[in-house]
């Protein structure tokens, strides 16, 4: 067990003051509060989930879709879409069919149901919007997107390919 008199606060401090730089660290962090606070708006405006939130907000603004193309407008995982689709159908807020052309493709459209939870949930959803706004102003959203992808195509970088290159210290 250490000996709470060898505890060195200033080390802490400063170890904590280079962590607050470590986007890696950050970014964990930064995303369980969205998530946190996006629940929280959600059970507020009706009590759907973040899933459910974006696939019928993304379905009311664009119409059908395949599940590849919620998959590619939200960045997200195909199979977690395939996992969360049958049960918002079974809810009755979306249905699914087999695309004529391509039998491979399934099909997404909203529902009534499926609108009317979307119509609940959209106001509140737009407050927290707004209220991020306030925050940050259009141009530093487009900066900080641009930072977001510049960030997101370095880590799609293979791991080898940084492994390999020289880096001038």
């Amino acid at each position: 067990m250490t000996d709470p008199a060898r505890i060195d606060p200033e080390r802490i401090r400063d170890r904590r003051a280079h962590e607050d730089l470590n986007i890696f660290s950050r970014l964990p962090a930064v995303y369980a509060a969205s998530r946190r606070q996006g629940q929280q708006f959600l059970k507020a405006g009706g009590g759907i989930s973040i899933v459910e939130w974006r696939v019928l907000w993304d379905l009311c603004e664009a119409g059908p879709m395949t599940i590849r193309d919620l998959a590619a407008i939200q960045r997200a995982d195909h199979s977690l879409l395939s996992r969360a689709l049958p049960e918002m159908k079974r809810k009755g807020y979306v249905s699914m069919h087999r695309a004529e052309r391509d039998k491979r493709q399934t099909i997404v459209e909203v529902t009534a149901q499926g609108r009317n939870v979307y119509e609940a949930a959209a106001p509140v959803m737009a407050r927290r919007r707004a209220a991020l706004r306030e925050v940050l102003n259009e141009e530093e959203t487009r900066q900080f997107i641009g930072l977001l992808d510049r960030l997101e195509d370095f880590l799609r970088t293979p791991a080898q390919d940084i492994l390999e290159k020289d880096f001038a210290q």
